[in-house]
């Protein structure tokens, strides 16, 4: 059994933003906060942030609210960040770039230690220190070196033969910006699906809402 099995997943979403608004008090010089003074830099009422909190036990004291350093320390500790599992990143076009470059993977429980692509421009050089290897090569890089996870920044109609070739090499754990679905095709893997696409057409969606007028308006 899972440590945190009956943990819904909404409460598992706002963990991240838990850890780094803490994060930013500690920045700040603030020690303790109330639930409700979190509640008001956040924007989620006290109680969900209590009821939240208690789900992994409550990290609280009557009279005193939290302390900032310890329960920033206790929600990276149950997001895990204290591990450090070995990542190749697939893809150095521009996306692959972007996510190699600007991450803070050793902050966040992981490592990145190769990046891989099939274009010969740009086999060879170099991201974040880490030479751009040839995806011929991966096999044996996987097998010399363990490999946790994988980022897969690649076109949606490239992932199935890839994902076959990771799945293969022992690989099951993978952060996914191709829009391809892993997990039909797995069900044994552990998947975290980014879709940027999405997330602009909600915005789009949310700016829309405010702006229309009523039904039934008219000039």
């Amino acid at each position: 059994m899972h440590k945190y099995e009956n943990i819904s997943a909404p409460v598992i979403k706002r963990l991240p933003r838990y850890y780094r608004f803490l994060g930013e008090l500690l920045d700040n010089g603030i020690t303790r906060i109330s639930s409700r003074q979190l509640s008001d830099k956040m924007g989620l009422t006290a109680s969900q942030i209590r009821q939240d909190l208690n789900c992994f036990g409550g990290f609280g004291q009557q009279g005193y609210g939290y302390s900032v350093e310890g329960l920033h320390k206790e929600i990276g500790h149950i997001l895990g960040l204290e591990h450090s599992y070995t990542t190749i990143l697939i893809g150095a076009g521009n996306l692959g770039k972007a996510v190699a470059l600007h991450m803070s993977y050793e902050k966040r429980g992981f490592k990145l230690i190769g990046i891989f692509d099939n274009d010969p421009a740009k086999i060879g050089s170099s991201i974040r220190n880490i030479t751009v290897a040839d995806m011929e090569n991966i096999e044996t890089f996987c097998k010399e070196n363990k490999t946790d996870a994988a980022i897969l920044c690649v076109p949606k109609t490239a992932v199935p033969a890839l994902a076959d070739r990771l799945y293969e090499i022992g690989i099951r754990n993978y952060w996914n910006f191709s829009h391809y679905d892993l997990s039909v095709r797995y069900s044994d893997i552990i998947v975290e699906n980014v879709h940027l696409n999405d997330s602009l057409m909600i915005l789009c969606y949310r700016i829309s809402d405010e702006n229309d007028p009523p039904e039934g308006y008219t000039e």
